[in-house]
């Protein structure tokens, strides 16, 4: 049986973290790590891949997302990291409709 995918409206505009701050999102009993890059807003899997720490209490540096237990970093765009090339963040289509703001997992 195949997963099914289903948009999920985790805040509003206004609840979204101001450009270069991450913040973290509850989502069907998960947390996602909403980045703001730029003015880019990007989604991704809460918990770093390496010790499972909360990325959205972590920080942006140089574009990176930083993990606040290690240091690892992670592009917010494609979920790699410069530390493992076999690891790599799960990414979440963000839409924005309105003032409602959805992820999709």
């Amino acid at each position: 049986m195949e997963s099914k995918t289903a948009l999920i409206k985790i805040g509003t505009r206004a609840d979204l973290p101001e450009p270069g701050k991450v913040k973290e999102f509850l989502a069907r009993g998960r947390f996602v790590c909403v980045a703001n890059v730029e003015g880019e807003i990007c989604a991704m899997d809460n918990v770093c891949p390496h010790w499972g720490g909360p990325l959205g209490q972590g920080k942006i540096e140089e574009g990176k997302i930083v993990c606040p237990w290690h240091g690892w970093q992670y592009d917010p765009r494609t979920g790699k990291t410069p530390r493992k090339a076999d690891v790599r963040l799960t990414i979440f289509k963000l839409e924005i409709e309105g003032d409602d703001v959805f992820v999709e997992l």
